[in-house]
């Protein structure tokens, strides 16, 4: 059985990176960040700081493919950034399917009753990045504890 581990997921966009933390004893994630980006290209100091405060023991990046699995434009950017992660930080990185999270985020938060029209000022990109980085730890070996 492997060990648990801490993970760190990024829901990679143009505009901004939405940032959250899990681990794969509980398979649960939180988001903690929104980054800012400049066309895809983040303040790598902010990473660089998020990853010192939460010591992830690996990162995973949201795939943005098109609706029949293909590969997107974006989702070549995304691949991109999770290869430059790694270079930086060392750390294993894991690309997965991410359709729809984005989507998955907003519903969530209309059943929870907050605005469509909010999301400019309360983006949902940390939400979605936990919910792709639930949906990857859900696929990870069980420890035990």
């Amino acid at each position: 059985m492997a060990a648990p581990q801490r993970a760190m997921a990024f829901d990679y966009g143009t505009k901004q990176i939405g940032v959250a933390v899990g681990q794969t004893l509980t398979c649960r994630a939180e988001p903690v960040a929104v980054l800012r980006a400049k066309d895809g290209v983040p303040n790598w100091d902010d990473i660089a700081r998020l990853i010192a405060e939460w010591k992830p023991d690996t990162l995973v990046v949201g795939l943005p493919l098109n609706m029949d699995g293909s590969p997107s434009e974006m989702s070549g950017r995304a691949e991109k950034f999770s290869r430059r992660l790694h270079g930086r930080y060392n750390l294993p990185v894991h690309c997965i399917d991410e359709r729809l999270s984005t989507f998955e985020a907003k519903q969530s938060l209309r059943d929870s009753g907050r605005s469509p029209t909010s999301y400019r000022d309360n983006p949902v990109d940390s939400l979605a990045a936990a919910l792709l980085l639930e949906t990857w730890l859900g696929d990870q070996p069980k420890e035990t504890p």
